[in-house]
């Protein structure tokens, strides 16, 4: 197997506390690898870690093939990057930006300033101060200077913040475009599993500093349970109407008025009929699939689908 990116007990300490430990990643290539933790986990730091701005405390990263060192200056080369909040030269319009970042580069190929600008929507205000630009403006500005030399490796940190729904579609799409066309890798954070969903090969979840799995997304799809949700005000005659008058056992309850029916022997229908001759209201009743945000808060609190 061809690892484009791979870490061997990856740790970083901060004042005594661990807040990477003993990370094992392993990212191919070209694929789209979709980084998913909580607040604090330590993605942004292992990114940091990955792209030489935060040293580790111990463990290997190897990128390309190549042990990474404070002195792998060809390797970089080949990383764009957007970590955190994007930083420009505020008074300089987006095309002067790309300008100097090509200069520091050492990439020569002017051309591709328009190209990457068209790429993600800014070619028709290329000219204008960065400091005009909204939010989502500068994550899409962000987004077209890490790609702006063709790396083999793409490191975006929450790379769809501020952006609209319209902006996250076609940046979506920019991403599949990028691994499938260009033959890109992309290790991308974010806090939109819904979005993840859609465009991961692989994913890896990690909590407090730890990486509890990396699973590839066809394997959670093949995990995906079938089940019904039911919303009702009254959840207790609605559980005694399931176990007594339909023998189901196997339900969840997730709050005082939702429940989780995963017996998929027994119909939408029965259970609706068996609900209404108990006078038991219903607010909403709907045949569901697991997702990866299932997935995830399942694995990030410690239980199995399903459970």
């Amino acid at each position: 197997m061809a690892y484009i990116v791979q870490t061997n007990g990856l740790t970083k300490t901060y004042q005594g506390k661990e807040v990477v430990s003993n990370v094992s990643m392993h990212i191919k290539k070209g694929e789209i690898y979709g980084f998913l933790g909580p607040n604090g986990a330590g993605k942004t730091t292992i990114m940091k870690m990955l792209t030489s701005l935060v040293k580790p405390t111990s463990g290997e990263i190897s990128i390309l093939g190549n042990k990474l060192t404070h002195t792998s200056y060809e390797v970089l080369g080949n990383i764009g990057s957007m970590i955190e909040y994007p930083i420009f030269y505020e008074n300089l319009s987006a095309a002067e930006n790309l300008d100097l970042h090509c200069e520091y580069m050492g990439y020569h190929n002017k051309k591709a300033i328009q190209e990457v600008l068209d790429m993600v929507n800014l070619k028709q205000i290329d000219k204008k101060p960065v400091k005009t630009f909204s939010l989502g403006m500068k994550q899409r500005l962000g987004i077209a200077r890490a790609i702006l030399t063709k790396p083999d490796l793409l490191i975006l940190d929450e790379p769809v913040n501020g952006l609209d729904p319209i902006g996250i579609k076609k940046i979506r799409q920019l991403f599949q475009v990028l691994s499938k066309e260009y033959g890109m890798t992309l290790l991308i954070s974010s806090h939109l599993l819904s979005e993840i969903e859609q465009i991961a090969d692989t994913i890896g979840v990690i909590r407090d500093g730890r990486l509890l799995e990396e699973v590839s997304m066809e394997d959670v799809r093949g995990q995906n349970t079938e089940y019904i949700e039911l919303v009702t005000p009254n959840q207790t005659r609605a559980c005694f109407v399931l176990e007594k008058e339909l023998h189901v056992t196997n339900f969840k309850i997730l709050n005082e008025k939702t429940i989780r029916i995963y017996e998929a022997e027994v119909s939408q229908s029965a259970i609706s009929k068996a609900l209404i001759l108990n006078d038991v209201d219903i607010e909403s009743m709907n045949k569901k699939y697991t997702s990866l945000e299932d997935y995830f808060i399942n694995l990030i609190n410690g239980n199995s689908i399903g459970a």
